[in-house]
């Protein structure tokens, strides 16, 4: 988002340039700004596991881990169905390094 110099109004891009709608004021875009700002395609949907000491700092939970019985884990939320339904919480066992998702 871009202000105009002169008046402090929000300017808006059309065809190229900068426009204010309030004074009028125009701006040529700058080639180097546009070659900052790129677009990538999101082909393969992919799921985070924690390897590692990645998962320091992450929160913890007391939950129960199945494998080694231990009540402390590290945990955090992935989206991995459509945005309109709820996220997928992910359990780490501190202890034993176990990981497990949450179903509901």
């Amino acid at each position: 988002m871009e202000f105009c110099p002169k008046c402090k109004s929000m300017m808006f891009p059309t065809k190229g340039i900068s426009q204010c709608r309030k004074c009028g004021y125009v701006k040529e875009k700058e080639a180097e700004a546009e070659s900052l700002m790129s677009r990538s395609a999101r082909s393969d949907r992919e799921v985070t596991v924690l390897e590692g000491h990645v998962d320091q700092g992450l929160p913890t939970t007391a939950v129960r881990c199945e494998q080694c019985g231990h009540n402390v884990a590290y945990w955090w939320l992935r989206q991995l169905r459509s945005a309109d339904e709820s996220e997928t919480r992910f359990f780490k066992c501190i202890k034993c390094g176990a990981t497990w998702r949450e179903y509901d």
